[in-house]
């Protein structure tokens, strides 16, 4: 058994941590970005409520979030010229 052999069979464990923790890391960053995504719709239906009857917060602080919301304002247009899917077809969006 040569040096280079030996030193790749001692970095094998070091190497499977590695790869270990890389994908707990994938893992995390695609949680964190569902859960920005789904806050921003949760914003989205608070301010944007009134529109399918849900109560609204006051008309001063919707006017000072709306700037925060123009990406939202445009998806939401962009969904409403798109042609319903399989997931949005049931409830009409």
């Amino acid at each position: 058994m040569n040096l280079r052999e030996f030193l790749h069979r001692m970095s094998l464990p070091f190497r499977f941590l590695v790869e270990f923790h890389r994908g707990f890391q994938l893992n995390y960053v695609r949680g964190l970005q569902w859960e920005e995504e789904e806050l921003e719709n949760i914003l989205a239906l608070i301010l944007f409520g009134s529109y399918i009857g849900l109560p609204h917060p006051p008309v001063e602080l919707t006017y000072r979030l709306l700037p925060h919301m123009l990406r939202e304002i445009y998806v939401m247009q962009e969904k409403s010229l798109e042609r319903p899917g399989i997931k949005t077809g049931w409830i009409g969006i």
